[in-house]
């Protein structure tokens, strides 16, 4: 039997691996999301779209503005965690918050956050000595923050209303609070695991050697992906429309299951992916206003971020790469210059004393 698990082991490796099963998977994922934003969105009427954009409220907007500006400066503190797991502690919290920004929001809306993100790390961090292997240790200790975050909030949403994921996973509540609670005890194996020696939070080896935080900083590191999802979920929650009411707990599991749907996706900006689980999984909303609540969600949290992450990098690289280099040479014509002005006094004086000495 162990021959044979290590026959096809070996085969899956070799022929298939998992890379390509990835990209199968996310190929799917992509596929029956659209099939069913398609079959959901038949006989939507767009002027009743428009309509329900307007009586979305401006101040559940403005605060869901809030909310979106409170995720992200969370999120900055993803990179700024890791850096200092890792011992950079050289590297100033803007920096590590200008790296959080901009590589979650240009990768996320591009497609294929970890090249993508890993890329625009790689590209900020450089600047400070960091290495590839060092932006790796980054992303990683990064990504389990998100997960822990994650894993956690689903866990407990799930174990409190696990009816709230059965539209969406079609499984008996039931089930959905097994699972709930087997995340949770999940969460407390990884702290036990922890708690049983130093060494053990050691990962890989020789320069891909990574050490886990400790127990008491993975409380902190599961507090700021809490506090991240919280506010996404939150600025959603105050879109939505008023009637039918929705409880803020349930909300917040739909929107952390749609949410790692479109992550598992890789599409650029989980576009299809995250609009059709939220639809599917709240049938009791009208599709026109719920449509309307994506729309403005998806403005706040990435078309305006996706802006303006663009343009930090463009100033940037224009500063490093046009601006830097023609100061440094205009200091140093500068400094020629004077050079040049001062020597020719001094050389004009020794002219005159040889002319007197002659």
């Amino acid at each position: 039997m162990l021959r044979l698990l290590t026959t096809l082991g070996r085969g899956f490796k070799e022929k298939i691996g998992w890379k390509r099963l990835g990209i199968a998977a996310s190929v799917l994922i992509i596929a029956f999301a659209i099939t069913s934003l398609v079959h959901t969105l038949k006989g939507v009427d767009t002027g009743i779209i428009l309509t329900a954009l307007t009586n979305i409220a401006p101040h559940r907007i403005a605060l869901a503005a809030l909310c979106v500006v409170g995720a992200f400066c969370t999120l900055t503190f993803y990179d700024f965690f890791a850096l200092r797991t890792i011992g950079k502690i050289h590297v100033p919290y803007r920096i590590a918050a200008l790296s959080s920004f901009t590589s979650y929001t240009i990768g996320h809306n591009i497609g294929a956050t970890v090249f993508t993100g890993g890329a625009i790390r790689f590209r900020i961090y450089s600047d400070y000595g960091l290495s590839a292997i060092d932006v790796a240790k980054i992303c990683f200790l990064s990504g389990l923050t998100f997960w822990l975050g994650n894993l956690f909030v689903l866990g407990f949403g799930m174990a409190w209303h696990p009816a709230a994921a059965s539209a969406m996973d079609l499984l008996p509540p039931a089930m959905n609070r097994l699972i709930a609670l087997g995340c949770l005890a999940g969460i407390g194996a990884y702290f036990v695991w922890l708690l049983t020696g130093e060494k053990r939070r050691e990962l890989g080896q020789n320069g891909w050697k990574v050490v886990l935080p400790s127990a008491k900083l993975t409380l902190l590191q599961i507090l700021i992906g809490v506090v991240d999802l919280g506010f996404c979920a939150l600025a959603m929650y105050l879109l939505m429309p008023t009637e039918p009411h929705i409880d803020f707990v349930s909300l917040a599991v739909v929107f952390i299951l749609a949410t790692l749907l479109g992550f598992a996706s890789h599409a650029p900006g989980s576009i299809g992916v995250f609009d059709a689980a939220m639809l599917v999984a709240l049938p009791e909303f009208s599709k026109e206003q719920l449509l309307a609540t994506l729309v403005v969600f998806r403005i706040l949290y990435f078309l305006i971020p996706f802006g303006i992450s663009i343009s930090i990098m463009g100033m940037r690289e224009l500063w490093l790469n046009v601006v830097q280099p023609w100061q440094e040479r205009k200091r140093l014509s500068q400094a020629c210059t004077a050079s040049a002005t001062v020597r020719q006094p001094i050389e004009s004086r020794q002219q005159r004393v040889r002319q007197l000495k002659r």
